[in-house]
């Protein structure tokens, strides 16, 4: 099985880890998940915002490793680009719960260059 595969199981599980350290708190009622009011503010606004984030970087990403490998573009390459874009997200996600904005926003372009190559890879590999 190819690791771009991998990747995206890794893809659909980090955005539950990216929010996972804001509800390991007493505060946290697990009765009211989706209460406002617990997610306003600091770090557990941020770690809401990157797991958001995740579920909508998501499919754009595991639609590209199908299409590149359907494609005929060159597996190594995609498997490269796939594990680039899993490490890019977890800069991305460490990023949002530092409140580091400027290198959050680096780490989102480049991972979303990561995915428009994989998409292309059949026409450049």
């Amino acid at each position: 099985m190819p690791i771009a595969f991998w990747c995206i199981l890794t893809a659909a599980i980090l955005p539950i880890l990216s929010v996972l350290p804001a509800k390991m708190n007493k505060e946290y009622d697990n009765s009211r998940p989706r209460d406002p009011d617990y997610w306003r503010h600091g770090f557990r606004a941020r770690a809401q915002a990157a797991q958001a984030n995740g579920h909508e970087a998501f499919p754009f990403f595991a639609v590209a490793v199908f299409v590149g490998l359907n494609q005929g573009g060159d597996p190594v390459w995609i498997d490269r680009l796939a594990v680039l874009f899993v490490l890019l997200r977890l800069i991305y996600v460490f990023c949002y719960w530092t409140d580091r904005p400027n290198p959050r926003s680096l780490a989102w372009a480049a991972s979303f260059l990561a995915i428009l190559a994989v998409f292309t890879s059949s026409l450049w590999s």
